[in-house]
Parts: structure tokens; C-alpha cells; sequence
């Protein structure tokens, strides 16, 4: 310090300090990625579990309607299922559609019509979810995020 002024440089060091800027950024880049990182498993899971769900909420759309078994010969049927699948059957020549959901120890049953309209149902949402996802690739393209020339960070 020389007349009240300091000049960035020390005794001991001779040369200016420098701005402590790049080591910052590369804590903050390894607090996100260890974030990410620890938030990622927990998304996938919550995917998958609202998979099931949301099967259970379209069935329950087009018309399906939810039913615990009762006698032994529906509980027999209902172990032999495959969970959470759709599956066709025919009982003494009417066409019926079943889900297991073993979770909740239910079975949707449906008729023809009711599966046509899950399957348009479910056809509608992938739609959306589709037009949904190009819209955020969209979003993230205009902020540059992605191009050309690669993402910025290694570039700028």
C-alpha cells in the first residue's frame, strides 16, 4: 500500500493479484454436476413410478372400471395376469380387456369400446408430450445452448 492506494502487489509477492474468478466457476460447475448428479436417479423413479399411474388414470378415462377379486376362481385369474399390462381376453365368447395393477391389488376391466378410447386417450397424450418436448428443444435452442459450433462453454 503506497499513499493510501493499493497497488495489488505485496512485499513477499511481486506480482498483482489476481482474481480468484476460475476457480469459482469450476466450485460452482461441480456443485451443479454433483446436484444433478443426486436429483437424476430420483427423477428417473418418479418417472416410472407416474408411468403406472397414469395407465391407471387413462383406463379409468375411457371407461374401465376398477374391480378387487372376490371368489377364488378371479383370484386365480388375476395371479395368472401380468402386471401392469394390458391384456385381451375372451369369456364365453365376449371380447374383455384387463390391467393388473398388483400394486393396488385391482384389476381395470373393459370392454371394446372402452380400450378404443384408452388407446385414442393414450395416443392424444403422447401427442402433447411429443409437442411438449419439441417445444423445450425449441426454447433451449434460442438460448444457444446447443448449435453448429457446438455448446458455448467451449467455445467463449
Amino acid at each position: 500500500m503506497r499513499n493510501g492506494v493499493e497497488t495489488g502487489t505485496s512485499r513477499n509477492n511481486p506480482q498483482p493479484k489476481k482474481p480468484k474468478t476460475m476457480k469459482t466457476r469450476t466450485i460452482q460447475s461441480n456443485i451443479i454436476l454433483i446436484f444433478a448428479a443426486a436429483v437424476a436417479p430420483l427423477f428417473v423413479a418418479g418417472c416410472a413410478e407416474m408411468g403406472a399411474g397414469n395407465t391407471t388414470s387413462l383406463l379409468t378415462a375411457a371407461g374401465f372400471r376398477a374391480r378387487t377379486p372376490q371368489t377364488p376362481k378371479q383370484q386365480q385369474i388375476y395371479a395368472a395376469l401380468p402386471p401392469y399390462q394390458v391384456e385381451r381376453a375372451t369369456v364365453k365368447g365376449k371380447t374383455f380387456y384387463v390391467y393388473k395393477d398388483e400394486k393396488a391389488g385391482v384389476a381395470y376391466i373393459g370392454r371394446e369400446q372402452e380400450y378404443q378410447r384408452y388407446h385414442q386417450l393414450a395416443v392424444q397424450q403422447q401427442i402433447a408430450q411429443n409437442y411438449y418436448m419439441a417445444a423445450e428443444m425449441d426454447r433451449a435452442a434460442a438460448w444457444g445452448w446447443y448449435g453448429a459450433w457446438g455448446p458455448r462453454a467451449f467455445w467463449w
